[in-house]
């Protein structure tokens, strides 16, 4: 698989240092968001939320999903069928673990915010699973 690109150059906050990183993140989020960490599951405060919204990345601010597009996969982590647009996420191919899955990066700041599966509902059939840790919530008004 190769690298899908968002777009190129948006904001500064990707052009942040790892100790900048570790200034503007808890301990936790930047384990999560920058280390590539997970959240251990149906902990995070978004995995049941039900409210209207939209997600957004907690690094940086852009956003990434629409509550319209969330649904409960039993996997204990927020999943959406798809992104707000293909340019808000880039794709990774991911070996670690001992595993072939693909990660879910922030187009604008690059910070780790889960991964993608096959295994979702219609349109798509895709299962982006977050961590709610690497998002926060804008609540539609």
């Amino acid at each position: 698989m190769k690298e899908t690109k968002g777009t190129e150059k948006q904001d500064a906050p990707a052009e942040k240092s790892e100790e900048q990183w570790k200034e503007v993140l808890s301990k936790d989020q930047y384990i999560v968001l920058r280390q590539k960490g997970t959240e251990a599951p149906f902990t995070g405060k978004y995995y049941a939320n039900k409210e209207k919204g939209t997600y957004l990345c907690a690094a940086c601010g852009q956003e990434l999903f629409s509550s319209d597009t969330k649904y409960d996969s039993g996997s204990g982590w927020p999943s959406f069928f798809k992104p707000l647009a293909d340019d808000k996420v880039t794709l990774k191919e991911d070996h670690s673990h001992f595993m072939e899955r693909t990660e879910v990066v922030c187009s604008r700041c690059g910070s780790h915010l889960g991964h993608v599966f096959d295994d979702g509902p219609k349109p798509t059939g895709k299962r982006f699973c977050m961590n709610s840790i690497s998002m926060d919530f804008k609540k539609e008004e």
